[in-house]
């Protein structure tokens, strides 16, 4: 069984969230062994940062992030210059990972002010939710979503419609 992982930067304050999130993960639990790994926020002192205080704190977070991520995991970088797919697709990604060999699937979910280039750098892919913006809690709940509807797919379940 495979394993999911979503890596992100930041806790959820919200419960709505946080309760969707738990609900994907246990129907998730038919599919694959799925986690959520929250790491801290790096904090600024200003509030007004420049963009070396800023550079720091992504790198500081990347780092982070690149220790929880195995050698010979799949990896994939929620950024905004990622490609777009649709959820057919998104299942047809997870597919071929699953056969390919690998057994762990990341997500990475970097901090309010992005992801590092050695993240990105590290990914297998880099993928876009789309052109518009989200709050990070709430794009940590979309992904959930997304990942369960795919597995769905996969098993022709029917979730998808």
């Amino acid at each position: 069984m495979i394993r999911v992982n979503i890596i992100c930067i930041g806790k959820i304050k919200e419960k709505y969230f946080t309760d969707a999130i738990n609900e994907y993960a246990k129907r998730l639990s038919a599919f694959c062994k799925f986690t959520v790994a929250e790491l801290a926020e790096e904090k600024i002192k200003s509030n007004n940062p420049n963009e070396s205080q800023i550079s720091e704190v992504i790198n500081a977070e990347g780092r982070r992030i690149l220790q929880k991520i195995g050698q010979y995991d799949y990896v994939v970088a929620m950024c905004i210059e990622g490609k777009m797919l649709s959820s057919e697709e998104l299942s047809k990604t997870i597919e071929s990972v699953s056969v390919s060999g690998k057994s762990t699937l990341d997500f990475i979910i970097g901090g309010s002010y992005g992801l590092s280039a050695e993240v990105k750098q590290r990914a297998d892919l880099r993928l876009s939710m789309s052109r518009m913006t989200f709050p990070h809690q709430m794009a940590r709940m979309i992904l959930s979503e997304q990942i369960y509807r795919a597995f769905e797919i996969s098993s022709n379940g029917k979730y998808h419609k």
